[in-house]
């Protein structure tokens, strides 16, 4: 089982790239970030053509989630995260596949640091973390995945220096990232490459694909039903090398268990 994640950074505006990508990559799940449209204008028949159907929680111009999948039909479990009525941000969808509980998230970014942007930040990881430890109950195979915007380490910039008042990098958000790992969560890409850099996202500005000035901001957390069938995790970076592309680039693993065949 194949499963990705990808902030497409505007749904319809790259769709292309993002068929291009399904069509090389053929990931038997993805979660996507940053739809950038409203519900009625996601392309859900060309992705039907392509052979993903999808659920989504879409928005005017900005967030927005999407899990989409070639197992069929997908059964939806939840959107939003509890915590907060008053917060209307596309942010978090949920569904089952394939005997998996699978959270697509696109967790705030936080900047400016510091204001009340920062503030929703760590409120949205502790509803996030709250959430998770309801998943634990279940005794299903779970795996929280999507744009975190949080580097947990150093290993996950390229200049670490340079972001010491950056929300994607201050102490409170990744204190709090590693608060939830403590819930008992297995970060796949460091369980499998625990000293390596690896990076997601290169910025449009100042060559940052280039020089290969990147940062690591996509995550998979596996609970303890899932990571012992993790085997092997990667970047599809040239994707982000492709005219007109995301910021981001395409993130998968791959899971030892396959739980019906579907189409090669």
């Amino acid at each position: 089982m194949k499963i990705a994640t990808y902030n497409i950074n505007g749904i319809n505006g790259r769709i292309d790239n993002l068929v291009r990508w399904l069509m090389n990559s053929k990931p038997d799940v993805v979660c996507l970030q940053e739809l950038k449209a409203e519900d009625q204008k996601f392309p859900e028949k060309v992705l039907l053509k392509a052979g993903y159907h999808a659920i989504w929680q879409g928005q005017k111009s900005w967030n927005g989630v999407a899990i989409l999948s070639r197992y069929g039909e997908i059964q939806e479990t939840r959107r939003g995260l509890d915590g907060d009525p008053e917060d209307t941000h596309s942010r978090y969808i949920e569904a089952f596949i394939n005997g998996v509980v699978i959270g697509c998230l696109y967790l705030p970014n936080g900047n400016p640091f510091p204001g009340p942007k920062f503030d929703y930040k760590l409120k949205w990881i502790k509803r996030l973390t709250k959430h998770a430890k309801k998943l634990e109950t279940f005794n299903l195979p779970v795996a929280l995945i999507g744009d975190y915007n949080i580097m947990p380490t150093d290993l996950d910039t390229y200049k670490a220096e340079k972001y010491l008042d950056n929300a994607l990098f201050r102490p409170e958000a990744r204190k709090l990232f590693r608060n939830l790992l403590n819930q008992g969560w297995t970060d796949a890409i460091r369980k499998l490459y625990p000293q390596k850099r690896i990076y997601t996202f290169w910025d449009y500005l100042r060559n940052a694909y280039g020089r290969d000035a990147g940062l690591r901001l996509d995550h998979f957390l596996l609970n303890d039903k899932l990571e012992g069938n993790l085997i092997s995790a990667g970047v599809d970076k040239e994707v982000r090398g492709w005219e007109h592309s995301s910021d981001h680039a395409p993130v998968w693993i791959e899971l030892s268990k396959s739980f019906r065949d579907i189409p090669a």
